[in-house]
């Protein structure tokens, strides 16, 4: 919880060149940062930029890919820009392709540092605020994903598109992927802050009796009783409303921790499992 709550309030470092062979950081070449950034209205007058990953075979090829949405662009690829070390989303896709022929694109939006909160939460809480996650989520479905759409070869439909996060990035991408499934098909719900608000349970109730995504929720023990037992607590209400038991798994690693170096050696295995690949 410490960390979660020093998670909140950190600026983040951004980055103003556009593609990261540039800086001679962490990333692989196949990542860049998109020239058009994005002011979400009524959300904050931060302009968002957006990382882009295209697999290995992008360029030398006409195909098209599915497309994984994520949150925290700054703890993905780049371990000078990250928290406390980064996922290795591009390499961990690169390894995947090489090993399966298997490519996806990845289009991640950054966290507005101190507006994190704002931006990745449905709903208020009385002591942290937060509450403008409705707006966060209609941007990414009704303005980012048609501009990557029209500017990339992606497989448009929402057995294509994932929608993945952790933390409160959890909490959004539960949100958005119950609340549009024909927009992300595939949900990614990775320590996910359901004690932030009551109303995530009502929510659930409304939008839980999912016929086609698929849900995968993750979590560590050493994140806490209460983390560990939100996520049964979850997982069973999904269950009870009508998500069909077939497209929802979760995990529990007892030697998991709420930070990056979890999700990372776990981002694999939550791919693998959503887009059946064996």
């Amino acid at each position: 919880m410490k960390r979660l709550l020093q998670f909140y309030g950190l600026f983040f470092l951004s980055i103003s060149t556009l593609f990261s062979q540039e800086k001679g950081k962490t990333a692989t070449e196949n990542f860049s940062i998109l020239k058009q950034e994005f002011v979400i209205p009524n959300l904050n007058n931060i302009s968002h930029k957006i990382w882009v990953y295209v697999p290995p075979n992008y360029n030398a090829s006409n195909k098209k890919f599915p497309v994984i949405y994520m949150h925290d662009a700054q703890n993905l690829f780049d371990a000078t820009t990250s928290y406390a070390g980064e996922w290795k989303v591009d390499e961990t896709l690169n390894n995947l392709y090489k090993n399966t022929g298997k490519g996806f694109i990845v289009v991640a939006v950054e966290n507005g540092g101190a507006e994190r909160i704002n931006e990745y939460t449905p709903w208020k809480n009385k002591k942290y605020g937060g509450g403008k996650g409705e707006i966060y989520i209609d941007f990414l479905k009704n303005t980012l994903k048609p501009y990557i759409d029209d500017n990339y070869r992606t497989k448009k439909q929402a057995k294509y598109t994932a929608i993945i996060g952790s933390s409160l990035g959890g909490l959004i991408s539960y949100y958005g992927g119950l609340k549009y499934p024909k927009t992300f098909g595939k949900i990614g719900a990775l320590s996910t802050s359901f004690w932030f608000s009551d109303d995530v349970e009502n929510f659930t109730k409304n939008y839980g009796k999912n016929k086609k995504s698929k849900l995968y929720l993750l979590v560590g023990e050493k994140e806490g009783k209460n983390v560990v037992s939100n996520t049964k607590k979850y997982k069973k209400l999904l269950l009870e409303t009508g998500f069909k038991s077939k497209n929802i798994t979760s995990k529990i690693n007892p030697e998991g921790a709420h930070n990056e170096v979890f999700w990372s050696s776990e981002f694999l295995e939550v791919i693998k499992w959503l887009y059946n690949i064996h």
